[in-house]
């Protein structure tokens, strides 16, 4: 069952360049290789001499070019022929677009693709320079009835500045007291440390709250372009807002998909990562890429001007003490989601037995014997059915409650053929990968993962069908396009299996369906919409949570979350909503996606603020394209 189709600009039909004129290989017996080099050289003397009226000579009229800070200071996907010229006309000669050179050899050097039936094109990564700095894309080619190449997918992400090189590899620091600034006298490493971590010489540049994946990496990249980074975070122990979760919480991600900047796990780490082990390891990471963080820390008021571009911060500190800071850059990265959602039921208060939300559970131990009780599990995602896992196996008769359709994959099948090719042992570079990863346009993504969400189904027919047995509804998504879509549109509406699916399947946990929901609460038991009623000694509301913007709020005040626009789903242009915004930046990613776009994040912050305008320059970078001013929520701004 796909989720029933609501038009929307993202839904799209991919085009067919195979069936007209016969296969690539019979219409054309130029390599790959021949085909990327005649376009790349004409391509690049396009761009170079800034003539985007010869654009329709090389990209398709219904082509699409998504870029990631080569072509301005924002992330777009666009179009169409005439949408791809609005963009570049008057910026490519500003751009400086140079030396663009496939790759030669690896996974990514051109080749003749069929992602799905009846498509096909030549397909490559290639590197290339700007005034700026430089990047790597890719482009997929396809063969018009005439035989003529044009481009139906550019993609475009600037990396790395070349006035602000990362502290990193050819340019790692020295280390040696002689490279210490005034000698050791000031100070040896340790010392000079000490200091920094309390910034008693220098206010930050970058103020970053939470201390989690997306906080770490973000600030272990922005160090590594010699900005000033503080990080605050609210909880005792960095690394605690995983150890802080249910005990028997392991990563539904593989380690291959979820390394971190610099610094990759071990060969020898284990697939899956129990959540105190990861947690261990942020500990470590964040002493060994030297962040300055403030634990058991908190926003206490925060203030943006708008004439000066600057943020007034009060930090309260663990101690109680609070600190005044004014820095130019504040990034929320507190996790893709808000608050927990609790609803409230009529006649709760009378119920005898407990009910908490999902996201208080630590282990089914924490209720004390629970061998023989009656456990209600009210939803169907992931934390419900490792909730009800949990239970299970402590000895609880356990109930899930199913509203609507879930999206099921397995950990070990589906879930590896999500990213066959390129997360796994002895792919690609990391790097590239994340670059192929991004390179499509997310509405094309949605589309070819139509055909991808099958034959995931096919290879765990016998599950799915286990599951539809006992009356579990299936939700292969809006267009049976599978979980991307559910993610990135509403951040759940999924369950990466690792072993409830089975115990369903078994009777070891019963399921109940009630499509209207709940009516309340009786003393023993929970009331069903329909008047049926489960008895029940605990009721666990996996029930999700709010928006991110419920925890800006919070944090911040209504003044600063009013001018923010809420997150997830796509823009008009089909980028994910607001994933930055005025006057803050969000950081909202999983361990899955945080170090890709990280990648980002500190070109965007060295140059200037990405989307509002309001930030000013942190470095000097020469050739910069002008953006000219434009309209942010707090009004005009002069870039």
């Amino acid at each position: 069952m796909a989720t029933p189709a609501v038009a929307s600009i993202h839904d799209i039909s991919l085009p067919k360049f195979c069936k007209t004129g016969g296969a690539i290989s019979v219409r054309d017996v130029s390599s790959p290789e021949s085909i990327v080099s005649k376009w790349l050289s004409s391509f690049e003397s396009t761009l170079s001499s800034g003539k985007v009226s010869e654009l329709p000579s090389l990209i398709h009229e219904d082509g699409w070019w998504r870029d990631q800070l080569a072509v301005d200071w924002e992330f777009h996907t666009k179009r169409g022929l005439k949408n791809i010229t609005d963009l570049l006309d008057g910026r490519l000669s500003k751009v400086g677009f140079r030396n663009l050179k496939a790759h030669e050899t690896g996974q990514f050097a051109p080749k003749k693709e069929t992602p799905i039936e009846d498509l096909e094109w030549v397909e490559t990564m290639f590197s290339f320079e700007t005034k700026v700095g430089t990047g790597k894309g890719m482009v997929r080619l396809v063969c018009l009835p005439n035989g003529i190449w044009k481009a139906h997918m550019i993609y475009t992400a600037l990396q790395e500045l070349h006035s602000a090189k990362e502290i990193a590899g050819y340019h790692r620091p020295h280390g040696g007291n002689n490279s210490l600034k005034g000698g050791t006298i000031e100070g040896n490493w340790y010392e000079r440390r000490e200091r920094q971590k309390e910034f008693l010489d220098e206010q930050p540049t970058v103020l970053i709250v939470g201390a989690g994946q997306s906080g770490l990496n973000l600030g272990a990249r922005l160090q590594s372009l010699g900005l000033s980074v503080l990080i605050v975070d609210k909880n005792e122990r960095v690394g605690d807002n995983w150890r802080h979760r249910y005990r028997t919480l392991v990563t539904h991600d593989p380690v291959q998909y979820t390394h971190m900047a610099f610094m990759k796990f071990p060969d020898n780490w284990p697939l899956f990562t129990p959540k105190d082990k990861l947690a261990d390891w942020f500990e470590i990471y964040a002493s060994a890429m030297e962040l300055n963080i403030w634990l058991r820390s908190t926003i206490k008021t925060a203030e943006f001007s708008d004439e000066t571009g600057m943020w007034s911060v009060e930090v309260t500190r663990g101690d109680g003490s609070t600190r005044s800071m004014k820095p130019s850059h504040v990034v929320f990265c507190t996790g893709h989601a808000g608050e927990p959602r609790v609803p409230s039921f009529p006649g709760q208060d009378s119920f005898t037995g407990s009910v908490y939300h999902g996201s208080q559970h630590k282990d089914a131990t924490f209720q004390g014997d629970v061998a023989g009780k009656k456990v209600v599990v009210v939803g169907t995602g992931n934390s419900g059915h490792d909730v009800a896992q949990n239970y299970y196996e402590n000895g609880a008769e356990v109930t899930m409650l199913q509203r609507a359709g879930t999206y099921v994959i397995s950990a070990k099948t589906g879930l590896f053929m999500l990213h066959e090719g390129l997360y796994d042992e002895g792919g690609p570079p990391t790097d590239d990968a994340d670059i192929f990863g991004q390179s499509l346009p997310i509405p094309v993504q949605f589309a070819l993962n139509v055909d991808g969400t099958k034959r995931i189904a096919q290879a765990e027919k016998e599950s799915l069908d286990g599951l539809r047995k006992i009356g579990f509804k299936i939700d292969f998504g809006h267009d049976g396009s599978g979980i991307y879509r559910k993610y990135v549109t509403r951040g759940g509406g999924y369950y990466i299996d690792v072993g409830a699916s089975q115990l369903l399947i078994d009777g070891k946990i019963k399921l109940e369906q009630s499509p209207d929901g709940i009516k309340g609460f009786s003393e023993k038991s929970l009331i069903l919409a329909d008047g049926r009623e489960l008895e029940a000694d605990v009721v666990v509301l996996a029930t999700g949570f709010d928006s991110m913007n419920t925890t800006l709020r919070k944090a911040m005040g209504d003044k600063i979350a009013d001018r923010c626009k809420e997150v997830w789903d796509l823009d008009d242009e089909g980028e994910i909503n607001a994933v930055s915004t005025n006057p803050l930046y969000w950081m909202m990613l999983l361990l899955i996606n945080c170090v890709d776009v990280a990648t980002f994040w500190p070109p965007q912050t060295v140059v200037h603020g990405w989307q509002s305008g309001i930030m000013p320059y942190l470095l000097e970078v020469p050739g910069a394209p002008d953006q000219g001013t434009r309209r942010g929520p707090g009004g005009m701004i002069d870039w």
